[in-house]
């Protein structure tokens, strides 16, 4: 065994002694490209999202120097029928080179010497598998020979293949020209690989139109296609850890829910979702990862409509995002669709490939928004983060005038907001309250005992501020919102809730007369 040339299962083996959620079908997914004009498969997802454990399961299940029969005996890669097929062709049968791009920085002088460190350690080690071949200058050409020599191709797995492009841009062109050397050379490919499986965050890179290494097939965080069920936790399975280690569910959904995709439904961050299991404590675990901290950066960038844009996502909307146009680095940034593209990549946002919008996936990520928000040096963004707080205090003191009138204000300074319904007024309140996370989790439509809460805010454990039950009316009135909150009982939906709460009806009039507001508000508290 050796560092990249067939380094076995340990890795995979540590995996399985602890909690692990079954995802060999992706192995499946593998064994059907094998050979094939698909052979070459690049995953993107953001950290955290399990993409080394994909790497490390694939490893052990290629790996022709280990046996790691007990390992998959029990998964469903060995034991559903419909994925076996190719289950034991495949077990254990090929030479594997396995590269964790981020193991090899520090030995690479932080990237700077990525191709000549990979070439010279990995010719190393066939040359110590195989005394009798001549492995050349070339890695290509080693890899040849040793399949000529074999009669044996190649599995290639490289995991974070992306992050010498990520922390050394300067470098990316002879890195990616490499790749291209490997994957892309007149046939010699399809004679070396069975297959290559690449996982990173950013999408294959692109050199003018064309890409770089343009044979590969992608499957990204804007369409992962047919491994959607593998970017992360599918429902049922996260419902699966709920009982079996007591958790609750609906709390597990609110905090790290969010993500969706194509034919898989709700998609989960599996190392939150982890994490908070092991804890017992559900809390932002985004902020234990390296991505939390270029955030600031990203949502600092001086294009029209940003600050804006950030201020309706941590709000609670959806945004119309144009992704096609994401040059896939963290430098190129050309407007606003580029900037919120690279967050869907890095898992700031989920996206919709169907309505084409994005959101805040979940309150672990809303979270971070609005603590880094607060650092954000440009006064539109400074303006609207003491604007909200004002409104926040304005509703627990009761201050009913001062909330309609900034609610107007919002609604007046997001021209494209125009009210046809209760669903756009919501979409202005969500905007108006964007900075809640400090103190409140939003809930929207919750159910009551007769109907649907619109929207509630309800103080988080540490919080001395009361709930906040508000109600909207389209022109009628904000007394009879109250009457309706009620008349229907909606604070039954916070029934374990035991502090303070506060009614708020906000009603919209559109033919209110000539000097008068068409934003209303009634502040009441709730007596039981």
């Amino acid at each position: 065994m050796g560092m990249y040339l067939n380094p076995g299962n340990s890795g995979f083996a540590g995996i399985r002694n602890d909690t692990y959620v079954d995802k060999s079908g992706l192995i499946g997914l593998i064994n059907e490209t094998i050979d094939t004009p698909r052979r070459l498969t690049c995953i993107s997802r953001p950290r955290r999202f399990g993409k080394s454990f994909a790497a490390k399961m694939l490893c052990a299940y290629y790996d022709k120097t280990c046996d790691s029969r007990t390992l998959f005996h029990d998964l469903m890669i060995a034991e559903d029928p419909k994925m076996n097929a190719g289950y034991e062709r495949h077990l254990n049968k090929y030479d594997v080179i396995y590269l964790d791009m981020t193991y090899i920085k520090p030995f690479s002088d932080g990237f700077r010497n990525t191709v000549s460190y990979l070439s010279e350690k990995i010719m190393e080690e066939l040359a110590a598998a195989y005394p009798a071949l001549k492995t050349g200058n070339e890695l290509s050409y080693a890899l040849l020979h040793t399949v000529e020599l074999t009669g044996n191709k190649f599995i290639m797995i490289i995991d974070e293949w992306d992050a010498p492009i990520r922390e050394t841009p300067e470098n990316q062109k002879r890195y990616l020209e490499f790749l291209r050397t490997l994957f892309k050379s007149s046939g010699t490919t399809d004679r070396i690989f069975a297959a290559a499986y690449m996982t990173g965050i950013l999408p294959v890179k692109k050199e003018g139109s064309q890409s770089a290494i343009s044979d590969f097939k992608e499957f990204t965080a804007v369409k992962p296609r047919r491994f959607g069920e593998y970017v992360g936790f599918t429902e049922s399975e996260v419902q699966k850890l709920c009982e079996d280690f007591h958790c609750d569910f609906e709390r597990m959904k609110k905090w790290y829910d969010g993500y969706c995709f194509r034919g898989v439904g709700s998609v989960y961050n599996p190392n939150s979702v982890m994490e908070a299991i092991r804890n017992e404590d559900f809390d932002s675990y985004w902020t234990q990862t390296s991505a939390a901290e270029s955030l600031m950066g990203y949502i600092s960038l001086d294009f029209d409509g940003l600050s804006g844009t950030v201020a309706e996502l941590i709000g609670g909307g959806e945004v119309k995002v144009h992704t096609k146009g994401f040059a896939n680095d963290l430098v190129t940034f050309r407007n606003r669709d580029d900037v919120l593209t690279l967050l869907i990549h890095l898992g700031y946002l989920a996206y919709d490939e169907t309505t084409e919008k994005a959101r805040i996936p979940n309150e672990e990520i809303r979270m971070e928004f609005v603590k880094i928000v607060r650092d954000v040096k440009r006064d539109d963004t400074i303006r609207r983060v003491r604007e909200s707080e004002q409104l926040i205090i304005d509703t627990v003191h009761e201050n009913a005038e001062a909330v309609a009138a900034q609610i107007e204000k919002i609604h007046g300074e997001e021209s494209a907001l125009h009210y046809n319904n209760e669903q756009s007024l919501r979409s202005v309140i969500k905007r108006a309250y964007f900075s809640y996370g400090d103190e409140f989790v939003l809930f929207e439509e919750l159910p009551a005992r007769a109907g649907y809460a619109d929207v509630v805010y309800l103080p988080k454990k540490d919080s001395m501020l009361p709930a906040l039950l508000i109600e909207l009316k389209w022109n009628k009135t904000a007394q009879g919102a109250i009457g309706q909150i009620k008349e229907r009982d909606y604070p039954a939906a916070i029934r374990e809730y035991e502090g303070e709460i506060l009614l708020v009806g906000i009603n919209y009039d559109k033919e209110a007369q000539a000097g008068k507001r068409k934003h209303t508000c009634v502040i009441e508290k709730y007596q039981i």
